[in-house]
């Protein structure tokens, strides 16, 4: 399925806000926002908002995969850009739940939390939402009036001004923030955070674990030490940590050209420490704790996508610390690549959990109950 049609498909699959009928005053504001959100659908689907046209927020971003990008595995683990051969530094996270994530600030014990991308470098949900229109790697715009003048000409133009107001797209920079808007209102609805796992419907007392994920949920909640950064009902405390996770020497952003990699094959990844509002050596390699919900689908898993499934995950935290270093950066049987940053490491919940290949399976199947869409 290509990038296009699979973005007509998430539209036809998600475009179930529709506008209900008010009288001459106007919509009143749950019928706004319900109107704000078809759009917010609507600009999310369309792949004529790239430079060249073909990509789309929903590319990268599918229901089926989690929100997440389907098209990612071992040979390429990060998402292929509107312009061909083009990659980014990163896996393309999932966008389900991102509504429920916190702006991102510091707690009382100064630790940062929430924030969008894994590097919380968008305080919010709107701010997230305009970044890849403009990168480089992504959308591929030269500019905030570039996206607008294709919004002007696109078919629900007339419903971005029944949103916003008849002259709502004349000003590109206010036109490009509604857009922001738009796209947070469509990413806060139901479709995108439904809780319709198996497990919402087991503590809900209707749906029964089988007894390998019932073990897995103890596993989790006790000698896996999941809980400790996975708190329900997200599965994700929305921290920082650094597990010392490796350098993936398939990601193709290394062999990008010195405009977009200057570093080439030794760029490193710093994660939070290269916020621009952090900017701390005592926060690199720290990234942030993502939700575990719909994480069946959404592999391959950590920022650079180095593991391509959930036991190699689980396995990782288990023996981070057990297994030797591996003599290259390639992942193999009995062993373990350095990390990629080795400083600011979690030795607290990771490397050493003593589970067994038996226990290990288990957790695997406890989380593959957190996955949408069951049928009770």
């Amino acid at each position: 399925m290509t990038r296009k049609v699979k973005g007509m498909a998430l539209l036809a699959a998600l475009s179930t806000v529709t506008a209900c009928g008010g009288g001459g005053g106007g919509p009143d504001p749950a019928d706004l926002q319900a109107l704000k959100a078809e759009l917010g659908g609507r600009i999310f689907a369309d792949t004529n908002l790239s430079e060249p046209a073909g990509q789309a927020c929903a590319s990268c971003h599918v229901a089926q995969a989690g929100f997440a990008d389907p098209d990612t595995d071992s040979t390429r683990p990060v998402s292929e850009g509107a312009v061909a051969g083009r990659f980014g530094n990163r896996n393309a996270p999932t966008v389900a739940y991102a509504s429920l994530t916190p702006v991102f600030g510091t707690i009382a014990a100064g630790e940062y939390v929430g924030g969008q991308f894994v590097d919380g470098r968008a305080a919010t949900l709107e701010q997230q939402a305009m970044a890849p229109f403009l990168n480089p790697l992504e959308m591929a715009n030269p500019d905030k009036s570039s996206v607008i003048d294709k919004i002007r000409a696109a078919g629900y133009a007339a419903l971005f001004e029944q949103v916003y107001g008849a002259a709502s797209l004349d000003d590109a920079e206010a036109a490009f923030d509604r857009v922001a808007d738009a796209l947070a209102a469509f990413e806060s609805t139901p479709a995108l955070s439904p809780f319709t796992s198996k497990f919402d419907y087991f503590l809900a007392g209707q749906a029964q674990l089988t007894a390998q994920e019932r073990r897995g949920f103890i596993l989790f909640d006790g000698k896996g030490l999941c809980f400790t950064c996975h708190e329900s009902p997200l599965f994700t405390n929305h921290a920082y940590s650094n597990i010392g996770v490796p350098k993936n020497p398939d990601n193709p952003f290394y062999t990008m050209p010195p405009e977009f990699n200057p570093a080439g094959t030794a760029f490193v990844d710093l994660g939070l420490g290269l916020n621009p509002t952090v900017l701390s050596t005592a926060e690199n390699g720290k990234f942030r704790v993502p939700t575990l919900r719909n994480v069946a689908l959404t592999a391959p898993y950590m920022h650079n996508g180095v593991f391509q499934t959930l036991d190699q995950v689980v396995n990782f935290y288990n023996t981070r610390d057990v297994l030797p270093a591996c003599p290259t950066d390639s992942i193999q049987q009995d062993c373990w690549p350095q990390p990629e940053v080795a400083e600011n490491m979690d030795t607290l919940s990771t490397g050493n959990l003593g589970l067994t290949p038996s226990e290990v399976s288990d957790l695997v199947a406890f989380l593959n109950t957190l996955t949408d869409g069951y049928v009770p």
